[in-house]
């Protein structure tokens, strides 16, 4: 006979048996239930809290893109759930298996209109347009299948964040309480005529390139010996960056990719959306053909290849390496390192990013996690900061929603607590979640968070002057002294006001192992915009 338990004691078992040891959140009414099967159960799951509902889903975001596992975090339904929703669009867009747990009103009220605490209009409809897939659970009875099966959603093919959320008064009902087995996520097969078709393109081919993204991070030694054996170059934008790393020959930056591109034949994307190629560099040379191996097969039509393979990238990348059975291609990594070079003696126009960039680069060991924000220095980072391992270089995907960084550097911190982890912002960005200060400091979560102060939301600031003739409207800042902030929270602060300075602070912050916050004046409107290599005019 099954022992009898609440709704909430069953999630957590099937947390627990899908291997979550942390959890992210901020308890309330509505979520008591669930609060209180998760304390009772504090040896398997810790449960760090935040002061914002959006550093909950950032933190879950951090966690699940710097490890590949399910980041699951629980809010307060209504606003709760819209707090977090910032989080949820960058979980979605950059493809990370984050889970939302969350309360409804009382089960006879949904849909009523009666107004309710915390009542939406239709709240599993509003997580359903943020997630791949949300459900509900009506009863104890189905709590184990439901929570499998979100499990089962979240981490089969391409991975995105789900949703659940229970009605208050059903978190608290009792039922049996199945043994619960963790969800077996799906992998299409590999289809072996298109790797055959595939490794005849290969072969015809003079100059491939291969653009890897975040659907390749599991598949860094395949997407390697693929390069080696047909000597092509690796580049990636954003989530695939560290793939390969940035010291190999076959690796490429933005800049160098775009320069070789110029020749390419053969375009192969692994995991990769491929919206540079496709959208971003408006120009492609004449005769080129792609291939694009995704595990999503709405990329196939969202972006049209000539040959598309739905697999898993590290199985497919593999198969099609095993399908080359003629001999190794000529050795050409001289000649990708000499286009790398002009890449970086060109990227050190952009100052004064490339100078900072470069000391925080010094201080944080080979191993050690950087992750991004929207900013100049952000910006500037996607092919100016060097990256040696898959998941070390932490961005927000296509959403580059300001204000993500510090908040999911903290989660990133969490996950891998004997890893350096430093995160850049910029003064704007870091206003949004600055609250989370003082989640640092009650937890002991060791970042280094770096702040770049132009006093201004910068991008926009330098369109307005560019574009619309300097007409400015919310783009200049008024701050705090981010110093005397940090410190007013404990939390170890200085300023440091030259890349020298940079590296000696950020070396020493990494070495306290303790939370810190180094602040970086930049005079307003003095950056060089990264934009011309980002968005690179077309080829005459």
């Amino acid at each position: 006979m099954h022992v009898r338990k609440t709704t909430a004691d069953i999630m957590v078992d099937a947390l627990v048996a899908h291997g979550v040891d942390t959890m992210f959140g901020i308890p309330g009414a509505h979520c008591y239930e669930l609060s209180d099967a998760l304390a009772r159960r504090s040896n398997d799951i810790r449960f760090v809290h935040s002061r914002h509902e959006q550093g909950s889903g950032y933190m879950a975001y951090g966690y699940a893109k710097s490890t590949g596992k399910p980041g699951v975090f629980s809010v307060v339904p209504g606003p709760g759930v819209l707090n977090a929703g910032a989080a949820l669009c960058t979980a979605y867009g950059g493809n990370a298996p984050v889970m939302c747990l969350t309360g409804n009103i009382m089960s006879h009220l949904i849909g009523q209109g009666r107004g309710q605490l915390h009542e939406l209009p239709d709240q599993l409809a509003t997580l359903r347009g943020l997630t791949k897939w949300a459900q509900r659970i009506d009863h104890p009875s189905g709590a184990a299948d439901i929570m499998t099966q979100a499990f089962r959603e979240m981490l089969s093919d391409r991975q995105r964040p789900v949703a659940v959320e229970v009605p208050w008064d059903v978190f608290g009902q009792k039922g049996p309480a199945p043994d619960i087995e963790p969800a077996a996520p799906h992998r299409p097969p590999v289809d072996p005529e298109s790797i055959e078709a595939a490794a005849k393109m290969i072969a015809a081919a003079k100059n491939p390139m291969i653009m890897v993204g975040g659907g390749a991070l599991e598949a860094a030694s395949e997407v390697l010996a693929l390069a080696e054996k047909i000597q092509a170059p690796v580049a990636s934008h954003r989530s695939g960056r560290g793939i390969v790393p940035n010291d190999n020959p076959h690796a490429m930056n933005l800049i160098a990719a775009y320069d070789y591109f110029r020749e390419c034949d053969l375009l192969i994307g692994i995991g990769s959306r491929l919206e540079l190629q496709y959208m971003r560099w408006q120009w492609r040379p004449q005769g080129l053909k792609v291939i694009r191996l995704d595990i999503d097969p709405t990329e196939m039509v969202r972006l049209k290849p000539d040959l598309g393979i739905v697999a898993d990238a590290a199985e497919g990348t593999a198969a099609l390496t095993a399908a080359l059975t003629g001999p190794k291609a000529e050795r050409r990594t001289a000649e990708f390192q000499a286009i790398s070079k002009r890449a970086c003696e060109a990227s050190e126009t952009i100052q004064p990013q490339m100078d900072y960039l470069g000391a925080i680069r010094r201080a944080l060991p080979r191993d050690g996690f950087f992750v991004e924000e929207v900013s100049q220095m952000g910006f500037t980072a996607r092919f100016g900061f060097p990256v040696y391992s898959p998941r070390q270089y932490v961005t927000c995907g296509y959403q580059d929603n300001l204000g993500f960084g510090y908040n999911t550097a903290l989660g990133v911190k969490i996950a891998n607590p004997e890893k350096p982890v430093v995160s850049v912002s910029g003064d704007g960005g870091f206003m949004f979640g600055v609250q989370e200060l003082a989640t640092a400091m009650h937890h002991g979560i060791g970042v280094v968070a770096v702040v770049f102060n132009n006093s201004s939301y910068g991008n926009v600031r330098r369109d307005q002057m560019n574009v619309f003739d300097g007409r400015l409207l919310g783009a200049d800042l008024t701050n705090p002294d981010f110093v005397a902030l940090a410190r007013s929270f404990g939390m170890a602060a200085e300023k440091a006001e030259t890349p020298e300075a940079l590296e000696t602070a950020v070396a020493r912050a990494l070495a306290s192992g303790a939370p810190a916050l180094i602040e970086v004046p930049v005079p307003r409107g003095s950056e060089t915009s990264p934009w011309p290599f980002l968005h690179p005019a077309p080829h005459s």
